[in-house]
């Protein structure tokens, strides 16, 4: 019965540990909404493009940008999937600091996200503060 018991918690512990080693950095954080934040960046008042790229298996049904400190201006925004498949989302709008984007559902849920591009810049403003913006992802 002991020998039972120590065979159980160890494979428990064995199941842990690949689950924790499983875990996927380029998910940061959830919310209580479900909302898992992907990536986030520091952007510069010059036109930029950055890429955020999830590795592993994550499963997206929409995604949402968040922008913290600093007004933004995105132009737009490529979506790229495992297996090739791309959308492209033509935002072109200014977004003020501490503002979310509207829910963008995404068109290929069934397939992994690969990454994620911006082309943006930090609207000027009196503070000279540069914008940060965060990515999150609800499956």
């Amino acid at each position: 019965m002991i020998m039972k018991k120590i065979l159980f918690v160890l494979a428990i512990a064995i199941f842990a540990a690949g689950a924790v080693k499983a875990q996927k950095p380029e998910v940061i954080t959830s919310d209580k909404d479900g909302w898992h934040k992907i990536g986030e960046a520091k952007v510069n008042f010059k036109t930029e493009k950055d890429k955020f790229i999830v590795m592993g298996a994550d499963r997206f049904k929409k995604i949402q940008v968040r922008v913290k400190d600093a007004p933004i201006h995105i132009e737009d925004m490529e979506i790229r999937y495992d297996g090739g498949g791309k959308e492209d989302v033509s935002i072109r709008s200014n977004f003020n600091a501490n503002t979310k984007s509207k829910v963008i559902d995404l068109r290929n849920s069934s397939a992994e996200l690969k990454s994620v591009t911006f082309v943006y810049r930090t609207v000027p403003n009196s503070k000279t503060e540069k914008a940060e913006i965060e990515l999150w992802g609800l499956k």
